[in-house]
Order: structure tokens, then C-alpha cells, then sequence
């Protein structure tokens, strides 16, 4: 199996917080989770800064003409929080755009295709029930709002809403109204790039699931499909929306699929197409980005 680094040596050579000041500039973050999918957005940066908080690297400048800090969550849940709620403890962030790559879970969808989902949830966030001759059976007490597959419930997460004090559970965590009425419009000027003969599509809606698993099988692919009625499924989009909602910032993810999550005929397809995809998330991005108010 192919392994992909956090980026940035983020984990390998971890410092300690920055004693710089906090950064008031208004900024918007632009993340996306390991070096590949950040490498064109690092290219266009103008006047880049470098600033080391804790285990991550945050860059800030110019992109599309908006002031941004830009910087690698890091691969999967715990990362993504981690280095997202450092950048909105430092910096004055008023809006989080996400780009990276995902895998298909609608059938009808194809690699290189760019998803916006309109919420997302935590799928592996649950329980893991034992075993009776009824099945896999939760205790009495604890209930589940899907289906489950197998031994695995999935539950929502419990949660601080901005301004309050005692933890609410929520499963859904919404991106931002305004901003996916900016990504549909600018939409309708990106030009993606191709996969073999098919052109890739923008798809603005639906939903996303996030676990801390790269995901290659068939039968849950199904499952996240009929049960969540996901478009996609990654391991940061839900977390980094999570950590948007308790501290009020606007957020909304861009994911185009490198993968088919286990759907495929063959062995996984991201090692092929990780850079296709990479390319339509960015320019989707991008062209939202510029759209965006700076706050």
C-alpha cells in the first residue's frame, strides 16, 4: 500500500508554540491535507510569510487576491482539528475554504469530478457493539440514528455550540449557505481537468462523511451510500467543519475524487489520479476563493 507523509515533517518535528503575537490581518484559511493537493496553492501564494505554530507550518499572503493562510491540516481526523483550531486561535480567520482529493461513493459520480457537499458527519463516530444471537445489539440506552453495518453504529458527536456552555450532540455539521452559493456560481466557470475521455463534472450539494480510515471496500462504500446518502468520503472534511461550527467561521470543502472508495473493478485508483484530482479541487477553489468577500 502507498503511503502518504502528513506533510510538511508536521508530526516528525513537532516545536513549540509560536511566541508571536497573533496575526489580526483578516485572513480566509485555505487547507487542504498533505503536500500534493497544497503544492499548486503554494506555487501562486504572493509575498508568502512562514509562521511555525506548534507541529504545523502556516504560510500567509496573497491568493486570488485575498489575503489567506494557507497550510496542511495533515492527514485525518485528529490533524485536521488540531492544526485548524491553532490557525483560528492565531489568526483572524473569517472564512475556511478546504481542497483536496476523496473517495466516490455515489455510484453515479466518476474520478476527477469535484463534490461541494452542503454537510458532513463523523462515520465512524459510534459505537462498536458486541455480538448477541440477535445480532449486533447496542445497550439499552444508547441509540443510533442509522442503520448500522455490522458491529459498527454510527452516533453523533457531542459538542459546544458557538456561545454555549454544555455539549450538544449533532451529526451534521452544514458548510456555510453564502459560501455554496458562491462555489454554484462560480462553478459555471471552471474549467476541470479531464479523465480519459470523460469531463469531469462540479456537483454543489448532497453530503460528505470523514473517518480516520482510507477507505477501500465495496460493501461499506454501499452502506455510506444508502445509509449517510454521501457523494464522497474522506478523513478531514468533517472534523475541520466540526471545529468551524463551535467557533462560528464560515467552511465549505471541495473534494474531487481520486478514487472510487473500493467501487472500482481493480486496485484502488488513487496513485493514478490523486494529481488529476488535486488539480480540479484547487481550480474550484480558486475560483471561489476569489468571490469571497474578504471579511
Amino acid at each position: 500500500m502507498t503511503q502518504f507523509p502528513l506533510g510538511a515533517d508536521a508530526i516528525a518535528q513537532a516545536q513549540p508554540l509560536t511566541s508571536a503575537p497573533p496575526d489580526r490581518l483578516p485572513r480566509i484559511a485555505v487547507i487542504s491535507a498533505f503536500a500534493p493537493e497544497i503544492a499548486l496553492l503554494e506555487a501562486a501564494l504572493e509575498a508568502p510569510e512562514t509562521r511555525r505554530i506548534g507541529p504545523a507550518t502556516y504560510l500567509t499572503g496573497r491568493l486570488e487576491g485575498r489575503e489567506v493562510v494557507l497550510f496542511l491540516s495533515g492527514i485525518s481526523m485528529v490533524n485536521a482539528a488540531m492544526t485548524t483550531q491553532a490557525a483560528l486561535d492565531h489568526f483572524n480567520v473569517t472564512a475556511i475554504l478546504f481542497s483536496g482529493i476523496a473517495g466516490g461513493v455515489d455510484p453515479s459520480l466518476g474520478i476527477g469530478d469535484v463534490v461541494v457537499a452542503e454537510r458532513w458527519a463523523h462515520y465512524l463516530e459510534g459505537a462498536f457493539a458486541r455480538e448477541t444471537a440477535q445480532g449486533y445489539a447496542l445497550p439499552g440506552w444508547m441509540g443510533a440514528p442509522v442503520a448500522n453495518y455490522g458491529m459498527i453504529h454510527t452516533r453523533g458527536v457531542d459538542v459546544v455550540p458557538p456561545g454555549g456552555h454544555a455539549p450538544e450532540s449533532r451529526f451534521w455539521f452544514d458548510s456555510d449557505p453564502a459560501l455554496m452559493e458562491i462555489a454554484q456560481a462560480a462553478a459555471q466557470g471552471v474549467v476541470l481537468e479531464q479523465v480519459g475521455e470523460t469531463a469531469p463534472q462540479v456537483v454543489i450539494g448532497g453530503n460528505g462523511v470523514s473517518g480516520p480510515v482510507f477507505m477501500d471496500n465495496a460493501g461499506f462504500r454501499d452502506h455510506a451510500f444508502e445509509m449517510f446518502e454521501a457523494r464522497v468520503l474522506d478523513m478531514e472534511s468533517a472534523s475541520v467543519a466540526q471545529v468551524a461550527y463551535a467557533n462560528a467561521v464560515p467552511f465549505i470543502a471541495f473534494r474531487s475524487l481520486s478514487d472510487l472508495a473500493g467501487g472500482g473493478d481493480g486496485e484502488n485508483e488513487i496513485a493514478a489520479f490523486l494529481s488529476v484530482a488535486a488539480t480540479n479541487s484547487a481550480r474550484l477553489m480558486r475560483a471561489v476563493l476569489a468571490r469571497v468577500p474578504q471579511g
